[in-house]
């Protein structure tokens, strides 16, 4: 039986999105809950997942297509069929090559690089503003096989997560700093020999070691989708803890669900043992866990700008009529000259440079006694990332297209999603918007970015009733907020400021005409 592999819904403020990247093709076994496709929209990237056990029959939308909500992608052939056996032979196929390869290729490789040499894995220069960070995550474990450039272990800092990979092919010996572990630059965490293989201890480990490479080929991608692997990370769990009864050992959120209601039942069997009246834990039980270094970084700020700045919120609304309508008739064409899709973020931002412009105090920040005017223009862009909100800046949007401002707001979302934001990216940024519209916000209070002195925060675009020269009309309306601090923004200021943008909006062809 054939299954629409559909878009997701999307926040009422986003109108279509875009094919980022296939992960399979036509004729692919897939197993439920595996990652197909990226659909890519203005601020976040969205994963479609499997619906079921099954293979890629067709793909009805090619990467870079423009699509909407519920639209079909896509066509699953369910269960086993012919499609299914041919992909297994291949797979299968493939699989035997693979293990004949590394077979063949271990003897070669330690006699081009069997070394012995023991080398060090440091961790990385830190930034100067950055004193020490974060052992967050080792991906391998001491005695695996590496191969060279493969990314040994996550370093967290303050604001950005570095990558430490294997200087050489070889076995990593030993872990120096577990997880968890404070560090500073060119700390010595690890010790990889170059040119051994996991089997050079004892021959018993040759077994063993050989299965985990290929377990680590394979990844836990391939035993569970996304979707599972956050909800094991949410209860501490690995794939390994957890029985799969999925095709080919596959984990399901079944399998996760029945594997936490056994364990909770498992903890209660010995309070019932020795009272019986006594209620058991079930689902109440809880879980302590440290905070990451960014969330630690998030909370201080935030109670940093609370504190530290006289706070006011100013509210306006927008008729987004003129620039959906603007979007839809020209968002095709834009596309195929520009490369990118036309969302509302570049109009959004457009507007904030040319009032920025207009007010220069908005634009402004105190240092000590005194005010520093930015005679630039870099906006800080607020990105919903896996370890929480960062906010990478777009600099000089004065003399940024909307189309170069769409594809600088794309680039900082994908590298924000995968955790490639550098310290450049995040540092400066003179104002910040933040689109709490995409996740269905229709009213907000944003707090501030310190050292910046105004935030904009953009809500949900949702049709009202409004009245209009005297008749009540149906308009897609959506709220502004903007957060500013009164120690050097005036009422007066902060009002026309927001009055601004909302005529910039509402009259988008004074964008183009610079009026």
């Amino acid at each position: 039986m054939a299954i629409d592999i559909k878009v997701p819904q999307l926040p009422e403020s986003v109108a279509d999105a875009t094919v980022a990247t296939w992960h399979v093709k036509p004729g692919d076994k897939v197993s439920r809950d595996q990652n197909l496709v990226d659909i890519e929209t203005d601020k976040v990237v969205l994963e479609v997942v499997a619906p079921a056990d099954g293979v890629i029959g067709e793909i009805i939308a090619e990467e870079g297509a423009t699509v909407g909500a519920e639209e079909v992608i896509g066509k699953l052939e369910e269960g086993d069929g012919a499609a299914a056996e041919k992909s297994d032979d291949k797979s299968e196929a493939k699989a035997d090559d693979k293990k004949a390869e590394k077979k063949a290729d271990k003897p070669a490789d330690k006699k081009a690089s069997g070394s012995g040499e023991k080398l060090e894995v440091k961790v990385p220069q830190l930034p100067e503003s950055v004193a020490d960070a974060t052992i967050a995550t080792w991906h391998v474990k001491a005695g695996e096989a590496v191969t060279r450039d493969q990314n040994l272990v996550d370093i967290e800092t303050d604001k950005v997560v570095l990558e430490v990979v294997a200087p050489a092919d070889g076995v990593l010996v030993e872990i120096k700093q577990e997880e968890g572990a404070t560090v500073g630059a060119d700390d010595v965490i690890g010790i990889v020999e170059a040119g051994a293989s996991a089997d050079s201890s004892d021959s018993a480990k040759e077994s063993s070691s050989e299965s985990k490479e290929e377990s680590a080929d394979e990844g836990d991608s391939e035993v569970a989708g996304p979707a599972v692997r956050r909800m094991l990370a949410e209860n501490n769990l690995k794939v390994s803890d957890v029985k799969g009864t999925g095709k080919g050992g596959r984990v399901t959120k079944e399998d996760v669900e029945k594997h936490l209601k056994d364990g909770a039942s498992k903890k209660a069997e010995p309070a019932k043992a020795a009272s019986a009246p006594a209620p058991t834990a079930g689902d109440r039980d809880q879980k302590r866990v440290p905070m990451t270094r960014l969330r630690k970084t998030i909370a201080k700020r935030l109670l940093e700008a609370k504190n530290a700045t006289a706070m006011l919120t100013t509210f306006n609304e927008v008729n987004m009529k003129p620039i959906m309508d603007l979007r839809s008739k020209y968002k095709d064409e834009f596309e195929k000259r520009h490369d990118t899709r036309l969302g509302f973020m570049g109009f959004y931002v457009k507007a904030v440079t040319e009032a920025l412009k207009r007010f220069p105090e908005v634009n402004a920040s105190i240092d000590g006694d005194d005010i520093v005017y930015h005679n630039y223009f870099d906006i800080s862009i607020a990105v919903s990332t896996p370890r929480g909100l960062v906010t990478p800046v777009l600099r000089d949007t004065d003399k940024m297209s909307i189309a170069d401002i769409e594809n600088g707001i794309r680039d900082l979302a994908i590298k924000g999603r995968d955790g490639k934001l550098t310290m450049e990216d995040m540092q400066g940024g003179n104002f910040t918007i933040t689109n709490g519209g995409v996740f269905g916000s229709l009213l907000s209070t944003p707090i501030l970015n310190p050292p910046q002195s105004a935030i904009l925060g953009m809500h949900k675009i949702q049709d009202r009733p409004m009245a209009v020269d005297g008749k009540v009309e149906i308009l897609p309306m959506m709220y502004l907020a903007l957060s500013y601090d009164h120690r050097i923004i005036d009422g007066k200021e902060s009002v026309g400021f927001l009055v601004t943008i909302k005529e910039l909006l509402e009259d988008p062809q004074r964008l183009l005409l610079d009026l």
